[in-house]
């Protein structure tokens, strides 16, 4: 297991409140934006004066004896310097994580990060947890329909960035063509072969495609090629995270079209280097994207539908510009990191926080209860 310590001493701003000591547990298998997302939590927490352990272990599908050995390495470590609380990344770290508090006590924060990929586990984990964290309603309604306890849920909006993903900076190298830029998730639903079957439709444009591998660019280069569009389908592979605003801005619009809800950081990082958006209108997308202001939605597995708003966005400048700077200023009104950690704050100390007392209800002469002295 793979530990990072984000420690408080010497940070700037530290508030006056008592600094908390904090466990971040993620166990996901996949790198990208996953490890970036704890990690950016991490070192804003840090920021804030708190104390942060990051326990990364890379559990791999349904290996129990890897998860038995993550739990024991996690309740040692807990049993010997005790959190005040623990946040459970994903839903296997949530499983290990809530294994190894349980001995010690240690409250369990849980974030899924989308919802319904094991809904039996995460269904158990939720009503496990002591809180759980949502990105954005969608996330908010599935967890409560799912059996998750409403008054357990609580959303902090997801963070970007800005220092790295911002609208001013290089531009990557790009021809006439209008450009439409995708990022693909290994783990999710990244609906990239709609948008190649919606290029017949934009012949002035072309798809750049990030974070394609092996098998998926064999299938997608196929599928181009059966439409006749491959000179026009750019597969990249994997970019450096460092690279990527440069591509992202070389965009006239990106593009994030999952047929099913998947919470994926894509938008906001394209909104933060202010290009627009044209989204499925599905899971937290529709938090991220508003509908005629940072970008469009679409209805998923709609190519018609997908290729008249990517139309409209590549033919209008003007309209690209008001989105791109409205994109912009939403994110950092609301997903700067400072922010979410701020968030996350308010919540751990919520859950700390002891129960207020109840006042004493005392009994009058006619045994009427009375409160605060005053007989009723």
């Amino acid at each position: 297991m793979d530990s990072a310590v984000f420690s408080s001493s010497g940070v700037s701003g530290v508030p006056d409140s008592q600094p908390l000591t904090i466990a971040l547990v993620s166990a996901n298998d996949v790198p990208g934006w996953r490890d970036a997302h704890v990690r950016d939590l991490a070192a804003a927490l840090g920021a804030r004066g708190h104390d942060v352990t990051v326990h990364h272990s890379p559990l791999a599908g349904d290996d129990e004896l890897q998860l038995g050995d993550f739990v024991d390495t996690l309740r040692s470590e807990w049993s010997g310097a005790r959190p005040d609380v623990v946040h459970a990344h994903f839903w296997r770290a949530g499983l290990a994580a809530l294994l190894a508090a349980q001995p010690c006590g240690v409250p369990v924060v849980q974030s899924f990060h989308g919802f319904g990929r094991r809904a039996e586990v995460e269904r158990l984990v939720g009503k496990q947890a002591a809180l759980v964290v949502a990105d954005g309603e969608d996330e908010l309604f599935a967890l409560a329909a799912a059996g998750v306890p409403r008054s357990k849920i609580q959303v902090v909006a997801r963070g970007v960035d800005v220092d790295l993903f911002q609208s001013h900076g290089p531009v990557a190298v790009r021809g006439e063509l209008r450009r439409i830029v995708t990022v693909v998730d290994p783990m999710g639903d990244n609906g990239v072969a709609d948008l190649v079957a919606a290029l017949p439709r934009l012949p002035d444009a072309e798809l750049v495609v990030v974070g394609t591998r092996p098998a998926d660019a064999d299938r997608l280069g196929r599928w181009a090629r059966r439409l006749r569009v491959e000179d026009r389908v750019r597969l990249l592979g994997p970019v450096a995270r460092k690279d990527l605003p440069a591509v992202l801005r070389s965009a006239d619009v990106v593009a994030c079209v999952p047929t099913r809800p998947s919470w994926d950081a894509l938008p906001l990082e394209a909104m933060a280097c202010g290009v627009p958006v044209v989204a499925t209108a599905v899971g937290g997308l529709t938090d991220a994207v508003i509908d005629g202001v940072t970008g469009l939605l679409v209805s998923p597995r709609d190519l018609k539908q997908l290729a008249r708003r990517l139309r409209v966005l590549l033919d209008d400048a003007t309209l690209r510009t008001a989105c791109g700077i409205a994109a912009d200023d939403r994110v950092r009104a609301r997903h700067t990191w400072p922010e979410v950690a701020a968030g996350a704050d308010r919540l751990y100390r919520r859950l700390l926080a002891p129960p207020e007392p109840a006042r004493r209800r005392r009994t009058g002469r006619a045994g009427v209860p009375t409160v605060d002295g005053a007989r009723t």
